[in-house]
């Protein structure tokens, strides 16, 4: 049975159908935890005052340094997420979020990504970057065998370790499709599950205005945008988000951020 936590706010679900057209795929009676950022918030303990990683360096498993204390308790935060990367985008996408001093979570996949850019993945890491998984090859998780979905999940963990020495915290479902099995799963390999509330459809478009515009629009506070860092017209379209984010008061922060003081936890689906 899933666990009861903080039952007004997180509810467990036989189905899950988002405005944002995330569909997770369920069977028979699965049920699962899930709750919004704001929500995981309100229901930390006093005593966590700081995010998993979001304001200090250096830790074997720690998830990302989020390179300033944000309290999204007061400020205005969203959350920006690059899925499927690195690629040959993402030392530019780097470059920009380092000039614009913001940082974000990258859900990486690992075959013919990180395994073919570890200098990325270190790259990730050392500018204060979230380190997540987006599993090996992309497979539906609902779709496969749990031990299938178990080694899709793992073979990240182990290589993003053995890069980096730091193992992610959190993962995102490919399409967003999840269910109890994988949510048991992700509770065992230590790992919450992350989904968005903002999608540009970058996959269908190389049109950086329209992305852009699409971005924008859909934004609110305790956003997760979703990206990807590996088609053409989205890195060109991080400059001029960035900036109107910036003018409309938001703080750009990682997941771990914006959930602060609350900690991500394991088999949890985080969904504004």
């Amino acid at each position: 049975m899933p666990k009861q936590i903080s039952a007004a706010r997180r509810t467990a679900l036989a189905g899950l159908l988002t405005a944002t057209s995330l569909v997770l795929a369920l069977g028979g009676c699965a049920s699962y935890d899930v709750t919004a950022p704001a929500d995981a918030r309100a229901d930390a303990p006093a005593s966590d005052s700081t995010a998993q990683g979001a304001t200090t360096t250096g830790g074997k498993d720690q998830g990302a340094d989020g390179g300033s204390d944000v309290d999204c308790r007061k400020a205005k935060c969203v959350a920006l997420t690059f899925d499927a990367g690195p690629s040959e985008n993402t030392n530019r996408l780097l470059d920009i979020l380092k000039e614009n001093k913001a940082h974000a979570t990258f859900f990486m996949l690992g075959k013919n990504h990180i395994a073919e850019r570890p200098a990325e993945v270190k790259r990730i890491d050392a500018e204060g970057h979230e380190l997540a998984n987006h599993t090996w090859s992309h497979q539906i998780l609902t779709e496969i065998k749990p031990d299938e979905a178990k080694r899709e999940l793992s073979r990240v963990q182990d290589a993003v370790r053995k890069i980096t020495g730091k193992t992610p915290k959190l993962m995102r479902p490919p399409q967003g499709r999840t269910n109890e099995e994988v949510s048991n799963i992700s509770k065992d390999l230590g790992l919450a599950q992350v989904l968005w509330s903002v999608t540009a459809k970058d996959y269908q478009t190389n049109d950086s205005a329209l992305i852009t515009k699409r971005v924008l629009d859909q934004t609110e506070r305790d956003g997760i945008i979703l990206l990807h860092d590996i088609y053409k017209g989205t890195v060109p379209a991080i400059p001029g988000i960035l900036k109107e984010l910036k003018k409309r008061g938001y703080t750009v922060v990682t997941v771990s951020q914006l959930l602060s003081p609350a900690k991500p936890e394991p088999g949890m689906v985080y969904r504004p």
